[in-house]
Order: C-alpha cells, then structure tokens, then sequence
C-alpha cells in the first residue's frame, strides 16, 4: 500500500509539473501532417520521460552548478520564440517537412523546463529507483494525451499559440532568477516577478511583430498583386 500511494503521488507531481511540457510538445508539433505529428508526440515524449528519469538522478548536483539554471532559462527564452515564429504562415509549413526538428525540440525544452521540477519527484521516490521509473512511465500517456488536446485547442483558437510560448518564457525567466550565483543579484536589484514579466512581454511582442510583418509581405507580394480579388 506504500508503494501505491508513493506511485500515486509520483503520478500526481509529474503531471501537475508537466503543464507546460506539454505545451511545448504541442506548439512543437502541430504544424507537422498528422501522421507525423502523433509519430512527433509519442518519441517526442518518450524521449522526454527518460531523459527526465536520468535527470532526476543528478538534478540535485546539476542545480548547484553556478549559472547552469540561467543558461537555461536563455535557451527556453529562444525555443519560446522559435516556436511561435514557426507558427508564422511559410515558417510553419517548412517545420512541417521536419520531424526530427521537433522531436529535438520537445526532447530539449522538456529537459530544460524539467531542472527544478525533478527535484521534486526524486523526493517523492526517495531513492526507490523502481518506484521513480513507473512513476514517470505511466505518466507518459498523460502527457501525450494533454499534448494532443493542446494541440486541437491551438488549430480552434490560434491565440492560444501566443499563451503557450507566453507560458514557455516566464517559466524562462523564473529560472534564470532561481539560478544560485545570478539569482541573488537579480533579486537585490528587480521585484522577483518583472524579469520574467519582461521576457513574457518581449517573446510574445517579437512574435507579433513578426506575424504582422508576415502579413504584409504576403499582402504586398508580386503574386498577390497580378490575382487581385473579384
């Protein structure tokens, strides 16, 4: 029964941690066909889980690395904006033609994002490797699954894309302010929450930009001048 409800709790953590995991696997693969994107999904996350499983064995000595939490909220910072450029008409028809491209990006995002959040379920395991592994395992249907619902939710309601990269980029700058060298600094100098309001605000401001400059090279190109409507 120990067991069980140590399981269970493992369960309950990654799945609650793994919120905006599954953004990122489905911002990273909705613009691929299909086929390939449920392909995308279930590598994408497998690959994720046990990369997460060998990470849990070291997070502990990882975090106290100086500087290792701040260089990864930069790269998160960067698989924020690459996503939602992607989103953008041309960009996203060529990821489309890419499924390894995806599956890295999920593989790296979810290792970056998922740092801190081992911590966590190594407490839970207490060191009961066997406990850790089908603790994560079971978990990776879940994740697909929300992933996939992600994914119909973002076709519906295209805005929803800019939320996800949103959500990508303040979990971006929350680790760069927990990191134990850089942190400290910030902290001293900004209130804990504009470091990662501002890279929210500047992610999702590029990535608007970029759509609106999209638009109008697409309303103002050659051949949409020589088919004007009827």
């Amino acid at each position: 029964m120990e067991f069980l409800v140590a399981l269970a709790s493992i369960m309950m953590v990654n799945i609650v941690l793994s919120g905006d995991n599954a953004v990122v696997i489905a911002m990273a693969s909705r613009c691929l066909p299909p086929k390939q994107q449920k392909m995308a999904i279930l590598w994408g996350s497998a690959g994720a889980i046990g990369l997460r499983v060998i990470l849990t064995l070291v997070a502990v000595v990882l975090l106290q690395i100086p500087y290792v939490q701040f260089i990864g909220g930069l790269l998160l910072i960067w698989i924020a904006a690459k996503l939602l450029m992607e989103e953008q008409g041309e960009e996203c028809v060529e990821a489309g033609t890419s499924f390894g491209a995806a599956i890295k990006t999920i593989i790296v995002a979810d290792l970056v994002m998922s740092l801190d959040n081992t911590l966590a379920i190594a407490a839970v395991a207490k060191g009961d490797y066997l406990l850790l592994g089908l603790g994560l395992a079971i978990s990776i249907p879940l994740i697909v699954f929300g992933s996939q619902i992600i994914i119909k939710i973002m076709d519906k309601y295209p805005v929803v894309v800019y939320a996800g990269a949103a959500l990508i980029a303040w979990t971006a700058g929350e680790m760069m302010i927990s990191d134990h060298k850089i942190g400290p600094v910030i902290h001293d100098l900004f209130p804990a929450w504009l470091i990662p309001a501002a890279i929210t605000l500047g992610v999702v401001a590029v990535g608007y930009w970029m759509k609106k400059s999209h638009k109008e090279q697409a309303d103002n190109s050659p051949a949409k001048a020589s088919h004007p409507a009827q």
